[in-house]
């Protein structure tokens, strides 16, 4: 082999080179990522909303130890507690051996995703067919949620206190649930609408039922037949409708992606493929230096808005009880804090490589992104990191060996996101984003990499402990 030249050694030393993460990993190291994943899998089947999501990941807390925060009770380094939000957000803590007042360590994640709700009042018949209105949640493209089949998730909350849990359509034999389409035959109107207009949120109605109640007297036979078995399987009446929650999502499972084997794609991967490693990091600290938080949050792709979004005082509270508790200040221990606010980054998609970057995109199998600043245009809502602490997450990962990349979210004027990072910075925590690059985000079916997947729980794990 012919010696390297003076400018091929420079470019090794002074360049900065991406590339993918696969090409230095062996069989052993790859079985390692592809046994987390499966377990990541499983995260995704159990927790198709932020309810499931939290509620599995609690039970998956209590295994490993966690105990619910008990206020007035005094922890000590290495106790592990979570405390519970209304069901939908939730925060695990490991209790460091420094005060809290020196500052936490947060990972930030949200397990909400675009999706369907239901209207209040949702069900009605038409031309003998029973169906639900819906009200989409988050920035979905509408067209992509016809024709799929559809599993109805969520509560019914009762005047007499009870909530009833609802999951029909994610067992091979239970029915599934669908928005039907325009066939093509018929659709030269319709093909006149733009891209966004091609399906209208109005048109988002989903097919539940075609079989009348026996009785041929009456009208609406189709929608009394659906309440009955309702009430038969639930026990409520059309009127408790109003007061649930209830969300239409895919009935795709988890799977693997390619002849490889090495991509995942899954619903619902926006966000919870950095909720997950966030969680089963925290699960792994032990007694950590600095107290570790990992908070799980909902409502961010409405906006982080309402008492279960990080746009509340739920984490200043969180962070306030447990200063409390060792007679600390909650205001200090936020400015003395750091934070990886998990969330995703749109990766590279060759077919779409127009609305990137690419110096400055991230790209499948390269590792962990690190977002400097997210927004729209000229950096509009969002947290742009300072120089000095995406300094100091360099140096975390590179020593630790973690493959790590950088990213912007698609061109300049283009369009752009946000996440919950200036939430947390408001609060006066150095906070920058960290998490995984995925294709097709917000659509019914999202692809994500293993190995990146991989690469953000070390980088998680790595931060708390």
């Amino acid at each position: 082999m012919s010696e390297k030249s003076i400018s091929e050694k420079l470019k090794e030393q002074l360049f900065y080179n991406k590339k993918s993460g696969l090409l230095s990993l062996d069989e052993i190291e790859f079985e390692k990522i592809n046994e987390y994943c499966e377990g990541y899998k499983a995260f995704l089947n159990k927790g198709k909303t932020e309810r499931e999501a939290a509620d599995t990941a609690i039970q998956m807390a209590k295994a490993k130890g966690f105990e619910e925060f008990s206020f007035g009770k005094t922890y000590k380094a290495g106790d592990k507690v979570y405390i519970n939000n209304r069901g939908k957000t939730v925060a695990f803590v490991v209790i460091g051996k420094q005060p809290v007042e020196n500052g936490v360590n947060i990972t930030a994640a949200h397990i909400d995703s675009p999706r369907l709700d239901l209207k209040p009042n949702p069900l009605y018949e038409d031309s003998d067919l029973a169906l639900f209105k819906t009200h989409y949640y988050g920035g979905i493209r509408k067209y992509q949620w016809v024709a799929i089949p559809l599993a109805l998730h969520g509560v019914f909350a009762k005047k007499d206190g009870s909530v009833i849990k609802v999951s029909i359509g994610e067992e091979e034999n239970e029915p599934k649930f669908v928005v039907n389409d325009l066939l093509p035959h018929l659709a030269s109107e319709q093909n006149k609408r733009t891209l966004a207009e091609g399906i209208k949120g109005e048109e988002l109605n989903v097919l539940v039922g075609s079989r009348p109640f026996k009785d041929d007297k009456g009208s609406e036979l189709v929608k009394l037949n659906i309440l009955k078995l309702l009430n038969e399987k639930y026990g409520i009446i059309e009127e408790d409708f109003l007061s649930a929650e209830l969300e239409l999502v895919p009935a795709f499972k988890a799977s693997d992606l390619g002849f490889d084997g090495s991509l995942i794609g899954s619903y619902g991967q926006d966000d919870r493929v950095c909720a997950y490693p966030a969680l089963t990091a925290v699960l792994e600290v032990e007694n950590p230096d600095k107290t570790a938080i990992a908070i799980l949050t909902d409502k961010e792709e409405i906006g982080s808005d309402g008492n279960t979004g990080l746009n509340s005082d739920f984490l200043r509270y969180v962070v306030t009880d447990l200063a409390r508790m060792q007679s600390g200040d909650g205001t200090v221990a936020l400015r003395n804090s750091k934070c990886l606010s998990a969330d995703v980054n749109a990766g590279l998609d060759p077919t779409f490589a127009d609305v990137m970057e690419r110096k400055n995109a991230s790209f499948l199998n390269h590792g962990v992104v690190v977002t400097k600043y997210t927004g729209s245009r000229g950096k509009a809502c969002t947290s742009d990191a300072s120089a000095e602490y995406v300094a100091e997450v360099r140096a975390m990962l590179d020593n630790a060996g973690i493959k790590w990349q950088t990213g912007e979210l698609g061109k300049i004027d283009i369009g752009g996101g946000g996440t919950v990072a200036m939430y947390i910075a408001n609060m006066g925590v150095d906070v920058v984003d960290l998490g995984v690059p995925v294709l097709s985000m917000h659509a019914p079916f999202e692809t994500t990499a293993k190995f990146d997947v991989y690469m953000c729980y070390r980088a998680m794990y790595t931060f708390m402990k």
